[in-house]
């Protein structure tokens, strides 16, 4: 058995974070894996675009992920277990109980605190009921990007693309680099779900056409993939059928949203947000169980891996801490919001009256010009611009803690 103060599930982006934070605690932390190489998704992840905030550079995934292991490196207070897949954690008495299968059988490991950076995997064909047979040809975004980037295979001549999640028009964006035809990406949505320079740079630059409000309706094919039809949805996302018409494609990929590997903690009892469907924190990333912290694209989806990393970071360090020395957890507020938020994280703070926190959220749809404000006890006491927001972007806003009362709301206020 192991024996460590923080253990952290998952090795990707958040989990090396973590790992740095909780050693800048001066906690000892052990890093399990279930791949065999740290890094996660940024080793298939070869375009630019990391690290502008974190390192004032545009890095490729892989390079990003080199960073934070050279962060790690040497570190006496960080040990990896690689090829370790994790499938219970424990409530035990003073912490943790983790067990994991790894190349040399059942590993269990005890410590004082745990940090869940699992990140989240892509929802598949059978998860959105998508009508018509199963022929080959049909990819979520992330396989087809694992395909070509590592395997070096085309996965097909004429695509379609259902969802403009942000790797979806990354992927947009690589077919056409490869050699295939992209007809379209399609969208349910009013608005896209990716980010506004993605959107500019991977489908405006190469011509490939985006349709929103606009969904497949069923996939045609026998041994492959022959075509698929399409459709525009009314303001209740239902296909008008009378409008359908069909493409004919040999592949389909999907980006339709992504789903958080919450698994694992599934029997604790944690408190869960519908919204995120991930389990709620409060400002340290500490989830509703003491000592258990969640953190990065398992907590809500990120845009930015930088901020994934911060995210990581923070958990890791509140960790560390939580295992060392404890947490101070008094006079917890709830942080409630209007109707334009979806959510935020975290949804608690401790009005310890100094300090700062950093509130992240979503908005539901895409606004204009606004105005990101928080309001305690009815007074204003912090607020920003927001020239345009998008549903597809994070948003923050900082809150000097001196300030708040007995409660916190958000509010976005439309101009």
């Amino acid at each position: 058995m192991y024996k460590t103060d923080v253990v952290i599930i998952g090795g990707g982006p958040c989990g090396l974070a973590a790992a740095v934070g909780a050693s800048k605690a001066g906690a000892k932390c052990l890093i399990l894996e279930r791949d065999e190489r740290l890094g996660g998704i940024l080793t298939q992840c070869i375009h630019n675009g990391f690290g502008l905030h974190l390192f004032n550079e545009e890095l490729t995934g892989p390079e990003y992920a080199e960073r934070w292991k050279a962060r790690i490196a040497g570190d006496k207070n960080i040990s990896v277990l690689n090829n370790a897949f994790c499938y219970s954690i424990e409530r035990e008495k003073d912490g943790f109980l983790v067990s994991a299968f790894s190349g040399d059988g059942l590993v269990e490991v005890f410590a004082r605190s745990v940090v869940l950076a699992l990140g989240c995997r892509e929802k598949p064909a059978g998860a959105i009921n998508l009508c018509g047979s199963r022929p080959a040809g049909i990819f979520s975004a992330g396989c087809a990007q694992k395909l070509i980037n590592i395997e070096g295979k085309k996965v097909g001549d004429k695509v379609v693309i259902l969802g403009s999640g942000d790797i979806g028009l990354i992927m947009a964006r690589r077919l056409v680099c490869e050699g295939s035809q992209v007809l379209g990406v399609y969208e349910i949505m009013p608005q896209s779900g990716g980010l506004a320079r993605n959107i500019t740079q991977c489908l405006k630059d190469f011509n490939i056409p985006l349709y929103l409000s606009t969904t497949i309706t069923r996939v045609v094919g026998d041994k492959r993939v022959t075509g698929v039809y399409v459709a525009p949805v009314n303001e209740k996302l239902q296909p008008i059928t009378e409008l359908e018409k069909f493409i004919p494609c040999d592949t389909l990929l999907l980006s339709v949203g992504l789903i958080p590997e919450i698994e694992i903690a599934g029997d604790l009892g944690l408190e869960f947000n519908p919204v995120t469907n991930s389990y709620t924190v409060d400002e340290y990333y500490q989830t509703s169980l003491a000592g258990l912290f969640c953190a990065g694209n398992v907590l809500h989806v990120n845009d930015l891996v930088d901020n994934v990393s911060a995210e990581g970071e923070r958990a890791g360090e509140c960790a560390g801490i939580y295992a060392r020395s404890g947490l101070d957890m008094a006079n917890r507020i709830e942080i409630t919001h209007d109707e334009h938020i979806k959510y935020t994280a975290p949804k608690y703070i401790y009005n310890t009256h100094t300090g700062t926190a950093k509130i992240s959220f979503r908005v539901d749809k895409n606004y204009k010009q606004s105005i990101i404000r928080a309001v305690s006890s009815g007074v204003e006491i912090s607020k920003r611009p927001a020239p345009a927001v998008t549903a597809g972007e994070m948003q923050t806003l900082i809150i000097d803690k001196s300030k708040i009362a007995n409660d916190l709301h958000l509010e976005l206020l439309v101009i």
